[in-house]
């Protein structure tokens, strides 16, 4: 089974359990490294992979390898910046370093630039994180290859809501600042010296 399959078996068995949708499993958190140290191993004999080297499938493999490795903050900084080359020789689709920098800007917690990264609302319907000049995002979604957002969002299915919103979203910000994405905010009421 590819990298890539057991990645999506192992989602599917988490959505189906409801898993998927209460926190960072660590099933698949262990996935998405094993297939991260094996994808920067490629990285360093080859630079980024793209179809010209490795053929389609592996070089899709590798796009979907790095827009999962969320827990690797540089390493998916390191892979935007190889896929952004890439892009500019017109190697990989210039939608690729666009996703993949949308992810790092939300996990940054930094607004998106073209409204990639969704997320539930109360109600689970799926919206945008926060857009950077919300007004010309689907100029510079054409400007990639992507479609207009109410396009995706007219196809975004609801996405089950954790069962206590408050721990998830406490859970998540603790993870974010544990892997390196953020820093711990400093504390408001410093001790007298």
């Amino acid at each position: 089974m590819s990298s890539t399959s057991y990645d999506r078996k192992v989602s599917d068995e988490l959505a189906a359990s409801g898993a998927l949708y209460e926190g960072y499993d660590p099933r698949m958190a262990a996935v998405h490294e094993k297939n991260a140290l094996r994808l920067r191993e490629i990285m360093a004999q080859i630079g980024w992979p793209t179809e010209r080297l490795v053929g389609e499938r592996a070089a899709e493999a590798a796009w979907l390898i790095a827009q999962h490795a969320i827990a690797l903050p540089q390493f998916q900084r390191s892979c935007l910046e190889f896929l952004a080359m890439a892009a500019r020789e017109h190697l990989v689709p210039a939608w690729q370093p666009a996703m993949l920098d949308d992810r790092i800007r939300v996990f940054e917690g930094r607004p998106q630039l073209y409204g990639t990264q969704l997320e539930p609302d109360e109600h689970g319907n799926m919206r945008p994180h926060a857009i950077k000049d919300a007004e010309g995002v689907d100029e510079r979604r054409r400007a990639v290859g992507l479609e207009p957002l109410a396009q995706v969002l007219a196809r975004a299915k609801p996405q089950p809501v954790p069962a206590d919103r408050e721990r998830f979203e406490h859970d998540y910000e603790e993870w974010l600042i544990a892997v390196g994405w953020r820093a711990r905010p400093e504390s408001s009421s410093k001790q007298p010296a």
